[in-house]
């Protein structure tokens, strides 16, 4: 328990740069942005192949699709997604809505998943959860006064925002629970292994995204500068860094902590994602949050240590003759 939620816990500071990525490269598109971190996931990933290629030779072609679906939605859709509700909505807003994640996947998987992990009860979990999207609302409050304060507001900007950051939520459901899935009925892949794995499977979708831009770019007169845009080498140091840390290692980290936790418990465990990338968008900001936005903290990371003391109760063969 105790090494699963450290492994949680390091996957989501890590992941929480994905956030800021977009802010600090406003100018560069968001589409162009996915593509360069995915490209350099998958290149990356090559030389790690061969630390693992052993464990790679292993792997089926049905796993190989499998690892191509978890990087196209798991990835490069969410990752759309998510950096063009950013551009749109500035950092917290997808942040929150983004936040909800803990509740949406622990809810999803107390549904699908009970019969393998065992349910967490719902009269438990359920003052966790609330504990949660009041945490979520107290801080979203906090953004949407901000915005209303604005001399010219755009609300169907910061709307549109709202619903790129659903769909990126959406993705993000999905996606950790197929993963944990093929991580429990494979107990004897590394982890480690599978996360190359993933980077492998993206590089291809990442190169044809990115040609794909780059001719799109070229036939529309579009003058933005290509391949690499206006600050070449803050833009490859930047998709390095997050294809190393946020796509690679923080999967290779989630990986280990899906492999020792229950999915509805590991799903809340996002919530350190939630709370990474706010803090980063303070510090960008350079100021302190507001007294909402850290009872809204409080209140986040109350539900989430609270959930992890419940323990799951797995149904017996009466129990499921009676469903």
């Amino acid at each position: 328990m105790a090494a699963g939620v450290a492994f949680a816990l390091a996957a989501g500071i890590m992941w929480g740069l994905v956030f800021v990525g977009p802010l600090l490269v406003p100018e560069y598109p968001a589409a162009l942005q996915t593509f360069g971190r995915y490209l350099a996931f998958g290149i990356i990933a090559l030389p790690l192949a061969w630390l693992d290629r052993d464990e790679l030779r292993g792997l089926r072609r049905a796993d190989w699709l499998e690892a191509l679906r978890l990087g196209a939605v798991g990835n490069v859709l969410y990752y759309v997604c998510l950096s063009s509700a950013i551009q749109r909505a500035g950092g917290p807003l997808p942040t929150m809505i983004i936040g909800t994640l803990p509740v949406v996947i622990s809810i999803s998987a107390n549904v699908l998943n009970h019969q393998r992990d065992g349910r967490l009860p719902w009269v438990r979990l359920l003052p966790c959860l609330v504990a949660i999207l009041v945490g979520i609302a107290c801080v979203n409050q906090v953004e949407l006064q901000a915005l209303s304060a604005e001399a010219a507001p755009d609300y169907g900007r910061y709307a549109s925002g709202a619903l790129l950051a659903a769909g990126a939520m959406l993705c993000w459901t999905w996606y950790p629970l197929r993963n944990a899935r093929w991580l429990r009925e494979h107990p004897g892949r590394k982890p480690r292994a599978w996360a190359t794995a993933q980077g492998l499977a993206t590089l291809p979708l990442a190169l044809t995204g990115y040609a794909a831009f780059w001719v799109w770019s070229a036939a529309t007169g579009d003058v933005f500068p290509m391949p690499l845009g206006p600050r070449p080498w803050v833009f490859v140091g930047l998709m390095l860094a997050i294809g190393l840390f946020a796509s690679w290692l923080g999967t290779h980290c989630w990986n280990e902590a899906s492999q020792r936790l229950p999915t509805a418990l590991v799903g809340q465990l996002i919530v350190f994602e939630t709370l990474s990338a706010l803090a980063y968008a303070y510090l960008l900001r350079s100021s302190w949050p507001p007294a909402l936005t850290l009872l809204g903290v409080g209140l986040l990371l109350g539900g989430v240590l609270a959930a992890m003391r419940i323990q799951p109760v797995h149904a017996t063969a009466h129990d499921e003759g009676l469903a």
